[in-house]
């Protein structure tokens, strides 16, 4: 009889989960101590002892911040009156599983960590003398097992070798407080989901023009999330990096550090504090040549700016010329094409129609378009002279203008699918507000086409917008006018030659088609503004916008249900029909976006390392298992942290100091998943409360109630 592969497989697994620490798997990680005499490469009468790990192939080992798993540690038992230093840690790299997934912050191959030792006062270096220490460390390929050793060395031996090279090409390399001429700021962006780091140089640097990744040494930064490089424009950054906020990281962070890397194999150390605009200049962060230590800069008063010199006549044609193109060439910009399809559309729907009538139309979208611009650009001349620093699409940067834009070119969608129409019955009242409506929506077709630009960087328009953002209020206004006159450009030439109309195809069935096959693309214009929300709210709240979008979609079906044509006036009818704008109201009160409440629970990342450090401590302890496709496991964290009843939860775990640890397993995590059967369970939610002097746990129920945490609290 055959056995099934994927048995045998876990049987493999389970027995490989089983075998002691000294047994095959810890050849995957040799230890051993390496040491260099007083003098080579520290004070004189100190000694540099590394901790040396040969990694076999595909294996790895942890970071001082690991993104899971954990870090090594070094524990020594030292002769009387010898003390020993942290350990110093190399640059660390992105480590996978052999199926390529980011399995954390890490080294593979040969790594030694170096720690300074200092003898007591009288030592004599030429008297032998044996340290001891234990190493821990996870060893992780694609299951993850934890291994020690017990390691001996006896001075004065130096090492020699390989190991005497590698230690001494580890101190040589360790991560350097930046070039004193850096500038380096961190500050949060809107919405508190991202940190843009930016480091400015008076003179180029190779390293900056590499590919660089920041390592958070307090978890802050997700570690399995893109750091998108951020294009500087016109402006004298050399790099800058918008980083992702972890999940579980200190709701109010204050300060950015790390380990900055390069490819070129640098690494340098940043300590950077948050910068607030407006309020305070950017601090930058020197190294010190005395001693090699970090120091931040205080805040200094801005020198005056140097008088800029007068813009020439040819520079101005020029900054015009790039401005006109750059707007004309946002036509063809996927953020503005879906729009500007409705006004296609509508130009195809006059043909035939009289010069007066389609001459009305081209101008009073242009004059939307370009008060649009006029608009932005004198609310960037208020927020400048206020000290703001702003960008391009800035508006963009507010999630509830997101969420507003988002709603508004869904209703335009499922308008165009054919869900509902505007207003049928208005076509009652006469040509004439016919003819209104229809300018109007010419107008309004001009905004929307202006607002949905914003975010689009076209060829050409970003260095005029950079010039704009620059120039004088009143010559960026005339910039902002240009760019505005080259959006408009086909629809001027369309309604002052009417002829050109007739060019195009005529009016018929085919219409439909083509204005349902527009509304796709307005639905992917809907998923970029979703993609932009789900940079700047909490998951949590993410999920409200999406299901707030999808009660709108739901309320203007009901409204077109009620409202199509032959559709019987019965009571139902009237009643779906006040039922559909009270579900618009409540799907747009239910989403609109709101700064997220103070999270009184922090959450560390699980681990057994964590849980048995914390029980030294004697501190009781929260252990949520959990996954963000996980429904129950949603419900249970609103019900105890944030409903009825959470009060007195929160008191407790600020009054008992309550470590709480999140096992997250939305992705696979052999770890959690090895922990979650030691317990005889194959899902989550699961939740465990240690207390202080006992050993086991107690395990919770699936469905949590404030009541239900209390109770597993109390001694």
């Amino acid at each position: 009889m055959t056995i099934p592969a994927r048995p045998l497989r876990l049987l493999a697994f389970l027995l490989l989960c089983a075998l002691p620490v000294g047994s095959t798997l810890r050849a995957q990680v040799e230890a051993s101590l390496v040491a260099l005499a007083p003098g080579e490469s520290a004070a004189p009468g100190e000694w540099v002892v590394g901790l040396r790990l040969v990694h076999q192939s595909h294996w790895h080992t942890y970071w001082q911040q690991p993104g899971t798993g954990y870090p090594t540690s070094l524990e020594w038992q030292l002769p009387p009156g010898w003390t020993a230093g942290p350990l110093r840690w190399p640059a660390p790299h992105r480590v996978y599983d052999s199926a390529k997934n980011l399995a954390g912050n890490g080294y593979e191959g040969v790594v030694t960590l170096p720690v300074t030792l200092v003898p007591p006062a009288g030592y004599d270096p030429a008297a032998p003398v044996t340290l001891q220490a234990k190493a821990d460390w996870l060893m992780c390929k694609d299951v993850c097992v934890p291994g020690s050793a017990e390691l001996t060395l006896t001075l004065p031996a130096p090492a020699t070798g390989p190991a005497r090279e590698d230690l001494i090409r580890t101190l040589r390399n360790l991560p350097v407080p930046p070039p004193p001429e850096w500038e380096i700021s961190a500050a949060p962006l809107a919405g508190g989901k991202t940190i843009r780091l930016s480091i400015l140089t008076p003179r180029a640097s190779p390293a900056l023009a590499g590919e660089a990744w920041f390592f958070a040494a307090d978890a802050a930064i997700a570690y399995d999330q893109p750091q998108p490089r951020v294009a500087a424009g016109l402006l004298a950054e050399n790099l800058v990096l918008d980083l992702p906020v972890a999940d579980y990281a200190d709701p109010k962070p204050t300060r950015l550090t790390g380990v900055l890397t390069f490819a070129d194999g640098s690494a340098y150390t940043l300590d950077a504090p948050f910068t607030v605009s407006g309020t305070t200049t950017v601090s930058s962060v020197k190294s010190s040549s005395s001693s090699g230590s970090t120091s931040l800069s205080t805040p200094a008063t801005p020198a005056p700016a140097a008088p800029a010199a007068p813009l020439t006549a040819l520079a101005l044609a020029a900054i015009l010329a790039t401005a006109y193109f750059g707007g004309l060439i946002l036509n063809l910009m996927p953020c503005v094409f879906p729009v500007l399809g409705l006004k296609v559309l509508g130009f195809v729907q006059q043909a035939g129609s009289d010069r007066k009538k389609i001459t009305a139309h081209g101008l009073v979208f242009t004059s939307g378009v370009l008060l649009s611009f006029w608009t932005l650009a004198a609310g960037l001349a208020v927020l400048r002279a206020g000290g703001q620093q702003l960008g391009w699409g800035f508006q963009l940067q507010e999630p509830a203008f997101v969420f507003a834009l988002a709603t508004v070119l869904l209703a335009f969608a499922l308008n165009m699918s054919g869900v509902f129409e505007f207003a049928l019955g208005a076509t009652a009242l006469g040509g004439n507000l016919q003819q209104k409506q229809g300018l109007g929506g010419s107008f309004f077709t001009g905004v929307l086409a202006t607002v949905v630009a914003t975010p689009c960087s076209a060829p050409f328009l970003a260095p005029a917008l950079g010039a704009a953002l620059a120039l004088p209020v009143a010559t960026g206004f005339v910039v902002f006018t240009a760019i505005g006159l080259g959006l408009s450009t086909p629809y001027l030439v369309l309604a002052a030659y009417p002829a050109a109309v007739r060019a195009l195809p005529r009016p018929g069935a085919w219409m439909e088609a083509f204005k349902q096959g527009m509304a796709f693309l307005l639905y992917g214009t809907v998923g970029l503004m979703v993609w932009i929300l789900a940079g700047q709210l909490s998951a949590e709240r993410l999920l409200s916008v999406l299901l707030a979008l999808t009660g709108l979609a739901f309320a203007l079906w009901l409204y077109g249900r009620t409202t199509a044509p032959g559709a019987r006036r019965t009571r139902g009818n009237r009643i779906a029909f006040g039922l559909s704008f009270g579900l618009v109201a409540a799907a747009l009160a239910y989403g609109w976006p709101r700064p997220d409440a103070p999270d009184e629970i922090i959450w560390e990342p699980w681990s057994a390392a964590r849980v048995a450090a914390l029980q030294k401590e004697g501190r009781p302890i929260y252990v949520d298992f959990t996954a963000r496709w996980c429904f129950t496991c949603q419900t249970n964290k609103k019900t105890v942290f944030h409903g009825p009843g959470s009060a007195e939860v929160l008191k407790t775990f600020r009054d008992r100091k309550v470590a709480t640890l999140r096992g997250d397993w939305t992705n696979r995590d052999p770890l959690i998943t090895a922990e979650l059967a030691r317990w005889h369970r194959a899902a989550v939610p699961f939740n465990l409360v240690y207390l202080p002097g006992q050993a086991e746990p107690r395990p919770l129920p699936e469905l949590l109630t404030p009541s239900t945490v209390l109770d597993a609290l109390r001694p």
